[in-house]
């Protein structure tokens, strides 16, 4: 069963080395063992707080930051277009870093969703002493593979509207769809941009439709949210994460083989199949695994297993 939604006891701002303002709260025990949430996107937030029903308030000492650009954090990325080129997972790991120090953490739990658990990851292949355990919902790599897939094998599956966000990706010869994306949302004029925005944004709520059709179409409300989410998912995607070739999480997961992990993946999760975490799990003799047959990405009985885990992680 989730906890009470804990409301934070102290919010506060870490300013990075270049300048970023990053949004952190905490919430639950001062005293409890520290944990850290990293949340989906990239581009996502921490929203309306719904991640702190996983944590026993009376047993962590719960620590959430809106990554840079996204969020409460600033600048937001439609601010400082300028500043892309500062929008990388390594640069993501450093400001996780300095969160650590700044609030004075010796060793934490992470835990995170999606996107979120590619950052844990990256973050703990970089980190491994500072992590006492990962536990991990909707796992993904954001590896070559996996992106093409969301952004052109799942199409199989929804081939009508596929066609359509293909043919409005604008590519050019022998450039991926989600590189199309990326330059357009990077570069392009602002009319264009929000063209393209608004078409990547259908098609997410398309591949992740499974379990609500009716969601098709719908996407993120309001044109700056959808504007600031393509442009950070498509960058980090067109960039494989920017963990390319041997730095890729799979082929370094056995760096981690001794770090406690519980992942948990929906079967019907079509948008990430469940393979990644079952390969991760395969090669990692410290991890579990627990697939929801029934569910997609993420879901009630899915987020029911994370909170089992992080209470033997507590």
């Amino acid at each position: 069963m989730p906890y009470p939604r804990a409301e934070p006891y102290r919010t506060t701002t870490v300013t990075t080395d270049d300048g970023a303002r990053l949004h952190v709260e905490e919430s639950g025990s001062p005293d409890g063992t520290p944990a850290i949430w990293l949340h989906g996107g990239p581009g996502g937030s921490l929203g309306s707080g719904w991640y702190r029903t996983h944590f026993d308030p009376t047993r962590y000492r719960l620590i959430g930051v809106d990554q840079r650009g996204t969020g409460r954090s600033t600048p937001n990325v439609l601010d400082a277009a300028h500043r892309l080129a500062n929008q990388t997972t390594q640069r993501l790991v450093a400001d996780l870093e300095q969160v650590r120090a700044a609030l004075d953490v010796d060793t934490w739990v992470v835990a995170g969703i999606s996107w979120g658990t590619t950052l844990a990851l990256a973050y703990a292949l970089e980190h491994p002493d500072r992590v006492r355990a990962l536990a991990l919902m909707a796992v993904t790599t954001t590896s070559r593979a996996e992106v093409d897939w969301i952004t052109e094998g799942v199409g199989r599956l929804f081939p009508e509207d596929w066609d359509r966000f293909e043919r409005a990706s604008g590519r050019r010869p022998g450039e991926r769809v989600v590189e199309a994306y990326a330059r357009r949302l990077a570069d392009g004029d602002p009319a264009d941009r929000a063209a393209a925005a608004a078409e990547w944004d259908r098609w997410e709520s398309v591949h992740v439709s499974l379990d609500d059709p009716s969601a098709r179409g719908r996407g993120h409300k309001g044109r700056e949210a959808r504007l600031a989410f393509a442009t950070l998912v498509t960058r980090y995607w067109a960039n494989d994460a920017f963990l390319p070739g041997d730095q890729a999480v799979l082929a370094r997961v056995r760096e981690l083989a001794a770090v406690p992990a519980a992942f948990v993946h929906g079967r019907r999760d079509v948008s990430g199949p469940a393979v990644t975490p079952w390969l991760l799990h395969r090669a990692w003799p410290a991890s579990t695994l627990t697939v929801v047959e029934d569910e997609g990405h993420g879901g009630p009985r899915e987020s029911e297993a994370l909170t089992a885990a992080l209470d033997g992680f507590a």
